[in-house]
């Protein structure tokens, strides 16, 4: 009995049981089921994390623009002021800046009644850092002005050129008592991000409105918007750079449970929709596991002429990878073909106020495509060494003395 491995018998015989056998018609269909099954699961799992990643990106882009690469924060009064921006911009001519005043408000026009929140911003400089801003802000010289939301806009009845008062929390004197400090301000423009919360609860004026009617004293500021290409990389070195009365965030710490959240949920999807393609693997098992029962004479027969049992196991090993791969190759032939349709296309439409968008955003990662494609390979792997081993393990002299 030969020791050396036959490649080449190891390839026939493979061939040949991977043809369709009449008389043991249902092993190839299990084969089939295995193989679209995989298939299935490699397309959904693409589909699945392209959508997951696409709308966690978009989420991003509009969590960016509204909350600001980065944002300096005053720990005591008047710790942001000029001096501070004129520091930071020897030390970091690339950077962009906006320094800003904010306070809560009361809006109200024709009945309506909204709390907001009110920006004191540079027209100018805050265009440098949000061109949602840059997009909606009208050519206006009043100081009383505002930029508002298109859902504040729509439920104030107050379009570009009307009139909205807002309410302050300051009080002014009226007579012999006080009341709420208010100010009627222009509709200078309207802007949408896409996001509602946003959209119905911002409204941007101009610095010189906050200096004339809440006496800000002009060069200090409640915070400090700052616009870099990568804050991620930069945040340590401009934190150096700041005193000890201020700190810096960056937008996703504004924002971490949210994106912690959709972490989560992308991981736990990707679990779930893999053991589709681990359903899929017991028919493998199965499939290979039939065709060692129904071949058992055969691989009897080939034990006795010199087959090795290397030579056996190799056979059910390689019948199942061969499965499994013709399955991830065609999942994500399928898959691609899915995530090109589902881009190309407004087969599904969603709620723009509600997710940022109309179109169902669809990005799938090379990573995210990396560890669908190593999930399904070790699932395939495992899944074909058992009945290869038990193929390996027929004694040619017990199934010839039944035979």
């Amino acid at each position: 009995m030969g020791s050396a491995f036959n490649g080449l018998f190891v390839r026939r015989i493979i061939r040949h049981y991977l043809k369709y056998d009449k008389e043991n018609p249902f092993i190839f269909i299990s084969a089939l089921l295995a193989f679209l099954g995989i298939a299935a699961g490699v397309m959904v799992l693409m589909i699945a994390m392209g959508i997951m990643n696409g709308t966690q990106k978009e989420f991003t882009k509009r969590l960016f623009v509204m909350n600001y690469p980065l944002t300096i924060l005053p720990l005591e009064e008047k710790s942001v002021d000029d001096t501070l921006i004129q520091t930071l911009k020897q030390k970091f001519p690339h950077l962009k800046f906006s320094p800003y005043y904010t306070t809560q408000v009361i809006t109200k026009n024709e009945g309506a009644v909204q709390g907001s929140l009110l920006y004191g911003v540079d027209f100018h400089q805050e265009s440098g850092l949000n061109p949602i801003f840059a997009q909606a802000k009208g050519e206006g010289k009043s100081p009383f002005r505002a930029v508002l939301g298109d859902a504040l806009s729509f439920e104030m009845n107050a379009p570009k050129g009307e009139k909205v008062t807002l309410y302050f929390s300051e009080q002014q004197a009226v007579g012999f008592g006080t009341m709420p400090l208010q100010k009627r301000f222009e509709v200078d423009g309207i802007f949408d991000s896409g996001l509602k919360a946003y959209d119905k609860a911002i409204i941007y004026t101009t610095l010189e409105a906050f200096e004339v009617l809440l006496d800000r004293e002009k060069g200090f500021y409640d915070g400090l918007h700052l616009f870099t290409e990568n804050p991620l990389k930069e945040i340590e070195s401009i934190k150096k750079a700041l005193p000890g009365n201020v700190i810096i965030e960056g937008w996703w710490e504004q924002n971490g449970n949210f994106f912690t959240a959709m972490a989560m949920e992308k991981k736990a999807l990707f679990l779930v929709l893999l053991l589709i393609i681990l359903v899929a693997s017991l028919n493998i098992i199965s499939s290979l596991l039939m065709t060692v029962m129904s071949r058992r004479s055969e691989i009897a027969l080939m034990r006795t002429l010199g087959a090795t049992k290397q030579e056996i196991r190799s056979i059910f090993f390689r019948l199942g990878v061969i499965i499994g791969t013709a399955g991830i190759i065609a999942g994500a032939l399928l898959g691609g073909l899915g995530i090109w349709i589902l881009t190309t296309f407004d087969i599904i439409a969603m709620p723009e106020d509600v997710y940022g968008t109309s179109r169902l955003p669809v990005d799938l990662a090379l990573s995210d495509f990396g560890f669908i494609l190593l999930g399904t390979a070790v699932i395939i792997l495992l899944s074909s060494l058992y009945p290869a081993k038990k193929a390996s393990q027929t004694d040619p002299l017990t199934v010839l003395k039944n035979e």
